[in-house]
C-alpha cells in the first residue's frame, strides 16, 4: 500500500494542474467505490458538522495555536491558552484529527498540518466563515423552499432562499452593504484567494493601442474593493490610460487604496458613463444575475462602446456535460443566494447571442473551476 501511495504522490507532484485534478477526481471516485453503506452515509451526513466544527475552531483561534508552535500542545495548555473546557477541547480536537484537520501527536495531544496551516490565515478563515455563516442558513433552507415553489428554478434575486434563510426582504447584494462583518469576510477570502490562484492577467495581455492618458483603457464593473484593478496596475505598469474601478457606494467606500485608480460610484443596472473605452471588464457579476438582468447590464456597456472597445468576461465557463463539484457547489450557492447561476458554454452562447454579441477571444486560466477569461464584442 505504501508503495502504491508513494508513486502516486511521485506522480502528483509532477503533474500539472489539470492532471492532478484528475488524479483527486479517479482516487475519490475510488474511495466512494469501495466504502461500506455506513460509510457513505457517514461521510454524507457529517459534511454539515465538520463545518461547524472548523467553525468552533476559528473561534478558538485553535488552529493559528497550533501553526505558530514548534511542535504538539497538549490539552491541558489549550485550555489554558483559550479558557475552553478540557473536555470540550478534547472532543473538538480528536473531531478534527479524524478528518486530518488537525494532527493528532499523542493521548491529548495536537499539532499542525497543511490544513491546520491552511485555515490559520485570515483569508481562508474568511471563507469558513463565510459559507458558514452566511451561505449556511441558505443551504439548510433550500429543500424546503423549493418544496414550496414546487421545485421551480429561482430567477429572482428578491424571491430566493436568501430571504427566508435570513429573515429579511433585501436580496442578498443589499443585505451585504447592511451587514459589514459578513461583507469583510467575503472580503478577506476573495483577497487571499486572487493572491493565491493563477489569473486571468496571468493568461492575458491588454492591447494599449489606440489608448492615451485621456482614455480609460481598464474599467472593473462591480468591482467591490478594487482587487483587480490594483492588480491590473501592478501586471501593467506601462499601458497607458485611465484605471476606474466602478460600484455601489458601500463598496467604493471601503476600497483599497491603489495608486491611479479612479473610484466612481455606479450602478450597472443604468447606463455606463464612462464612453469609449478600451476594455469593459466584469469579474464574477454576471454569475450573479439571472439572464434577464445580465442582458441589461451588457446593453448598458455595450451604449458606451467604441469600435475597437471589448468587454471582458472573467467568470466560471463550465462544459456542457460532466461539471467538476467544486463548480456545481457554487452554482447552487449562486441559485439559493441570488436567483443567479454558474453558466455553461452553451448556456453563456444562449446569452451573447440574445444580446448581439460574439466571441473575439476565450482563455481558461483555472481549469479546476472553468474559470475563463471571455472577450466579447458586439456582431
Amino acid at each position: 500500500m505504501d508503495a502504491i501511495a508513494n508513486q502516486i504522490s511521485a506522480l502528483a507532484k509532477s503533474a500539472d494542474a489539470s492532471t492532478r485534478k484528475s488524479i483527486i477526481n479517479t482516487l475519490r471516485e475510488l474511495s466512494y467505490s469501495i466504502e461500506e453503506p455506513d460509510d457513505t452515509l457517514a461521510r454524507l451526513w457529517g459534511g454539515h458538522l465538520t463545518m461547524a466544527s472548523i467553525r468552533t475552531a476559528i473561534d478558538l483561534k485553535l488552529f493559528n495555536l497550533l501553526a505558530d508552535n514548534d511542535g504538539p500542545i497538549a490539552i491541558a495548555k489549550l485550555q489554558e491558552i483559550t479558557g475552553a473546557e478540557f473536555a470540550l477541547l478534547a472532543r473538538l480536537c480528536r473531531n478534527l484529527a479524524s478528518l486530518s484537520i488537525i494532527k493528532e501527536a499523542g493521548i491529548d495531544e495536537f499539532g499542525a498540518n497543511s490544513t491546520t496551516r491552511l485555515l490559520a490565515t485570515p483569508g481562508n478563515q474568511g471563507c469558513i466563515r463565510h459559507y458558514f455563516d452566511t451561505c449556511g442558513p441558505v443551504y439548510q433552507q433550500m429543500p424546503a423552499f423549493l418544496r414550496k415553489t414546487g421545485f421551480k428554478n429561482p430567477t429572482d434575486q428578491n424571491d430566493t432562499v436568501w430571504q427566508v434563510a435570513h429573515s429579511c426582504t433585501e436580496n442578498c447584494y443589499d443585505w451585504m452593504m447592511t451587514h459589514p462583518q459578513s461583507f469583510e469576510q467575503l472580503n478577506l477570502y476573495l483577497m487571499s484567494r486572487s493572491e493565491n490562484l493563477t489569473s486571468a492577467f496571468d493568461r492575458w495581455t491588454p492591447d494599449p493601442a489606440g489608448v492615451d492618458s485621456e482614455r480609460a483603457v481598464f474599467v472593473d464593473i462591480g468591482g467591490a474593493i478594487g482587487v483587480k484593478c490594483a492588480e491590473f496596475k501592478q501586471k501593467f505598469p506601462n499601458v497607458p490610460g485611465r484605471v476606474i474601478l466602478q460600484d455601489m457606494l458601500f463598496a467604493i467606500e471601503h476600497a483599497i487604496p491603489t495608486p491611479n485608480v479612479e473610484k466612481m460610484v455606479h450602478d450597472f443596472m443604468t447606463p455606463q458613463p464612462i464612453k469609449g473605452a478600451k476594455y469593459y471588464y466584469f469579474r464574477a457579476v454576471l454569475h450573479d444575475w439571472p439572464d434577464e438582468k445580465c442582458r441589461t447590464i451588457l446593453e448598458n456597456t455595450m451604449a458606451a462602446m467604441a469600435p475597437d472597445s471589448q468587454i471582458l468576461i472573467d467568470d466560471m465557463v463550465p462544459p456542457n456535460k460532466g461539471v467538476g463539484w467544486q463548480v456545481t457547489n457554487i452554482d447552487l450557492t449562486m441559485m439559493g443566494a441570488g436567483g443567479a447561476v454558474e453558466r455553461t458554454v452553451a448556456e453563456w452562447q444562449h446569452l451573447f447571442d440574445s444580446v448581439r454579441l460574439k466571441i473575439a477571444s476565450r482563455t481558461t486560466f483555472n481549469p479546476s473551476l472553468c474559470e475563463t477569461l471571455t472577450a466579447v464584442v458586439p456582431k
